[in-house]
């Protein structure tokens, strides 16, 4: 899976230099090395694009880094999170640019991982909604996919993500519209950011020649309410950084109510509204929660094209599961019940100018 932790590491990454290449494995690779990925390479390779910090993605990367291969790309250095990544015989993917001085490193985001967001999604809580304390059946359940039999891996080791508007300021932008952009609303909960959204957000974003994306994510109650069992997966703030480190968004309105108001409208003086193919669901009173942009004619329905919803990456979870639990993959929790730490791993090299 990518997630905001992963969006975090590559925007430490490009602090670094000044170019930024991003190396994503293929689905044989990571198979290999950890168990079937959540996305394919393809999702992969765009959905690390969409990233805003990365200026350029190596589409299949070897596992193993090597001095070649920072050669290839005239990159100066890489850099990789505060994590160990091993091969499947145990060996350090980044042991021989380590030794030759070459490698960085960056702090991994505290209270984000792939094998914490699948536990959400496999445990029916919703202690990930709020600021409640995780309840010790969760904690205990989530950290089991973060163990492997030789004890806890750095990456995937479980706690609660505190938000800070430092965070918030680190992944936004900080750019109010201008004069002659075009200001385009959408609104959603953009659940476990995925490949579905990037292609809708890059169809919404090339309407205008000079875009200003504003995202209104709903309140994690409002989510729950037209989603229902333990939707959303990850809470609005977590929802928030993953739509902010989105390349095709401007703005993020934190919370936004669920029908689209005059005043929301007026306030960000939007000149288009716009939604998917997904089924439209009705406010709580009956009112169509698009009635006012309908009414003033700024109103658009677009077909991204792509039909992926958070509901089926639940299913490609719960599928790859039941596979791990059949197979012997190595430095992975499968045979106990858990899928592996990184299993859409990204690494990242950098160019420096």
């Amino acid at each position: 899976m990518v997630h905001y932790g992963h969006s975090n590491q590559l925007r430490q990454a490009r602090a670094m230099g000044d170019h930024l290449i991003v190396g994503v494995h293929t689905d044989e690779e990571i198979a290999k090395h950890k168990g079937p990925p959540v996305f394919t390479q393809e999702e992969r390779y765009k959905m690390v694009q969409a990233i805003k910090w990365v200026d350029e993605v190596v589409p299949a990367a070897p596992y193993v880094t090597t001095l070649e291969t920072l050669d290839k790309y005239s990159c100066d250095f890489c850099v990789h999170g505060n994590d160990i990544t091993l091969t499947v015989d145990g060996r350090d993917t980044y042991e021989e640019v380590k030794q030759a001085g070459r490698y960085r490193e960056c702090k991994r985001t505290q209270g984000v991982s792939t094998t914490d967001l699948v536990g959400r999604m496999l445990l029916v809580t919703k202690a990930h909604h709020s600021s409640q304390e995780m309840s010790s059946e969760y904690r205990e359940y989530a950290d089991s996919f973060g163990k492997c039999p030789g004890g806890r891996n750095p990456w995937t080791g479980v706690s609660q993500f505190l938000q800070t508007s430092q965070k918030i300021i680190q992944f936004a932008s900080g750019k109010e519209p201008q004069p002659g952009e075009t200001v385009i609303y959408v609104a959603g909960a953009f659940d476990l950011f995925h490949i579905g959204h990037v292609d809708f957000l890059e169809k919404v974003h090339g309407l205008a020649e000079r875009p200003y994306v504003i995202a209104g994510l709903h309140f994690d109650q409002e989510v729950n309410h037209y989603k229902g069992k333990n939707y959303p997966i990850m809470n609005l703030h977590e929802r928030t950084l993953s739509v902010l480190a989105c390349r095709y968004v401007s703005e993020v309105v934190i919370g936004a109510p669920y029908s689209v108001t005059a005043e929301l409208l007026d306030h960000f003086k939007v000149d288009l509204v716009c939604h998917g193919k997904t089924e439209i669901v009705p406010d709580k009173d009956g009112s169509d929660p698009y009635e006012e942009p309908k009414r003033r004619g700024i109103f658009c329905q677009i077909d991204s094209g792509n039909d992926l919803t958070t509901d089926l990456i639940v299913q490609r979870i719960i599928k790859n599961r039941k596979l791990l639990q059949t197979l012997d993959v190595p430095h992975c929790p499968a045979r106990g019940g858990g899928l592996p730490a990184r299993p859409a791993s990204v690494g990242a090299s950098f160019r420096e100018q």
